[in-house]
């Protein structure tokens, strides 16, 4: 008799998935192995190719193809390429190139001597030598770059007052030029055992020989102190422009071979050969009245036989004589 073992629930479901997996792994293999069917593409429509640009990146190595000559005593070699490493140029790299680029051009500027000025070119002068414009400057080999124009020209205007316009140019690689404008002497004028040279505007300087033309005043007491000028470059000057004025009209009634006295309290005059001495003030005013009253008077005395000592005609409306200084 045999017995027949009856199989739990639990091991029906064990054998039901094994048998399924079993299965499963069988479609899988039957998969694997079936041949693959033949695969046909379809034409597509002809289209031109997108060139694609592209763009070289930044510090990127360069390439190069060179050939080289074969030597017959050297093996022959292939060599496909050469890689050439591109340099940077840091910051630092490029301070210290403008540094010496500097530094080399600030020696070169110092002492090289076609950048040394030898000496000023003076244009304009007349009275002023370039010798004395020179030895005040004394500009002789300074570096060109090294000169201030302006410092140069208060310079020159501050030692010679008979320079009434001064303009200093500087130009590379060593050129000085002086452009001056000076003051025309009109006036010898004789004080103290000395003499200086007065312009038309009053201003006295030193003169330099003797010149012909000048009024000659011989003063026998110091002129009054003129009025400041607004230029501080400006020497002040010495006379008035009025006493100038006076000057210059009185020049052409001075008897030949006399000079034109000055006196503080009477003004100008001079020595009358006839034997007195006339002043006729020191203002440019009626100079023409001045003197027709002087002759009239003049004419009347020697009428009378009078011979004063004092003519003064300062005044014309109330002349008066002295018979004695």
């Amino acid at each position: 008799m045999s017995e027949k073992k009856e199989l739990s629930r639990a091991e029906l479901v064990r054998l039901r998935r094994e048998q399924e997996h079993a299965n499963r792994m069988n479609r899988i293999a039957k998969d694997a192995t079936r041949p693959v069917p033949p695969v046909t593409a379809r034409k597509k429509a002809a289209t031109t190719p997108r060139t694609k640009v592209v763009k070289p990146k930044q510090n990127a190595r360069r390439r190069f193809q060179i050939a080289l000559p074969a030597l017959p005593s050297a093996p022959r070699a292939d060599l496909r390429s050469v890689s050439i490493p591109r340099p940077r140029l840091g910051w630092r790299l490029l301070s210290f190139i403008l540094s010496a680029v500097f530094g080399i051009a600030l020696y070169l500027a110092f002492n090289l001597p076609q950048l040394r000025v030898t000496e000023a070119q003076v244009v304009g002068n007349q009275i002023v030598t370039p010798v004395d414009v020179n030895s005040v400057l004394n500009i002789a080999g300074q570096p060109v770059f090294m000169l201030t124009p302006s410092d140069l020209e208060t310079r020159l205007r501050l030692n010679y007052p008979e320079l009434s316009f001064v303009r200093v140019t500087v130009s590379l690689p060593n050129l000085v030029t002086v452009d001056v404008r000076e003051r025309k002497p009109a006036i010898r004028w004789e004080q103290g055992g000395g003499y200086t040279w007065v312009a038309e505007d009053g201003v006295a300087f030193r003169p330099r020989g003797e010149m012909i033309g000048l009024i000659s005043v011989v003063a026998e007491s110091a002129p009054p102190v003129a009025g400041a000028v607004a230029d501080p470059l400006s020497p002040a000057p010495f006379i008035s422009t009025d006493m100038v004025q006076a000057l210059k009209g009185l020049a052409g009634h001075v008897p030949p071979g006399q000079s034109i006295l000055y006196d503080a309290r009477m003004g100008f005059g001079w020595n009358d050969p006839r034997g007195w001495r006339a002043y006729f003030g020191a203002t440019p005013n009626d100079i023409e009245l001045k003197m027709r009253v002087y002759e009239s008077m003049v004419e009347s005395l020697t009428q009378r036989g009078i011979r004063p000592a004092l003519i003064n005609v300062t005044y014309p409306t109330a002349p008066y004589y002295r018979m004695s200084q």
